[in-house]
């Protein structure tokens, strides 16, 4: 198991999930099946059957895929503590892409697990309704340098949602600015310019109601100070104040993710070990593409667990 000094555990967001994610912790472990049926209980729906089984339209959706990813998520702390017999080394720091927050503040002990699916849920539902409210959507644009892009952004009223590594950038805002935001991409010298399948221009200005909604849930909810400094999506900074926890998940929704300046300011201060913690690879991925200075573990399954315990 790696040392804590120079650790951070980060989570993955929306994107991740795929039919089967978490079946095979559920068949071995008992701490995972509680938190799936906490997920199914809290959320009023078949959320385990849907990971297990699909379909996977029905996954796909922000309403569902939200909560199920966090699922997955926790549950794999609980499948790491379960066969170790104790808890996770603590790290130096956690952080989560967009949704990942949520996941990244649930192991800090900002709120509860219950809390969390809740949150994820809702924040899933306000998303999709903002998106059918203002409809609009994401695309991503490979092998363009970020300041050729905010230029693309000034001329055509689009807005960086995700910075996630050197050349790697997702963009969002209504159809029409899309589409011409895309072919100026192209004539920029963009490598791809692909649309992504989501329901609404996430993390742009978009998004407001959803944002006005959910400052509406979580004024009725009890946050505490998070045990691990969170490096939030918005500044790229630890956050450790509760007024500054619930800005950052309100303004999250129409603000870009700092996912490679998140990286890059963690392995300054001193991080040399990533573990990515939930369902795919992505983070590990974009990790490797943003610096070579740290080591990056994924764990998802029993065997990757077992793995990691031995190392």
């Amino acid at each position: 198991m790696a040392e804590s000094g120079g650790l951070a555990y980060i989570f993955p967001g929306q994107g991740a999930q795929a039919v089967g994610m978490g079946r095979d912790l559920y068949d071995n472990f008992a701490s995972v099946r509680a938190v799936f049926q906490q997920a199914d209980e809290v959320t009023g729906t078949a959320l385990t059957k849907l990971c297990f089984e699909g379909p996977e339209e029905e996954l796909r959706r922000t309403i569902n895929s939200q909560p199920a990813i966090l699922t997955v998520s926790l549950a794999c702390i609980k499948a790491i503590q379960e066969i170790s017999g104790k808890e996770l080394p603590p790290p130096a720091f956690v952080a989560g892409h967009s949704l990942g927050e949520y996941t990244a503040l649930a192991m800090a002990g900002v709120f509860d697990y219950s809390t969390a699916i809740y949150l994820t849920r809702q924040r899933g539902r306000l998303m999709h309704e903002a998106g059918q409210q203002n409809p609009g959507g994401m695309v991503a644009v490979l092998g363009l340098e970020e300041a050729v892009l905010l230029d693309v952004c000034r001329e055509t009223d689009t807005i960086i949602a995700n910075s996630n590594c050197p050349g790697q950038y997702v963009i969002s805002g209504n159809e029409k600015n899309l589409a011409r935001a895309s072919e100026l991409a192209k004539a920029k010298g963009a490598n791809r310019v692909r649309p992504l399948q989501v329901s609404g221009a996430f993390h742009s200005s978009l998004m407001q109601p959803a944002a006005e909604g959910l400052r509406e849930i979580l004024n009725q909810i009890t946050l505490r100070l998070p045990r691990i400094p969170v490096i939030a999506n918005v500044t790229a900074q630890p956050i450790s104040i509760v007024e500054q926890i619930k800005n950052e998940l309100i303004t999250q929704l129409c603000t870009g993710v700092q996912w490679q300046r998140s990286v890059e300011y963690m392995i300054n201060n001193g991080v040399t070990t990533f573990i990515e913690i939930g369902p795919g690879k992505v983070l590990t991925g974009l990790n490797k593409r943003i610096s070579d200075r740290a080591y990056n573990i994924n764990i998802n399954d029993t065997l990757s667990i077992k793995e990691y315990l031995k190392a």
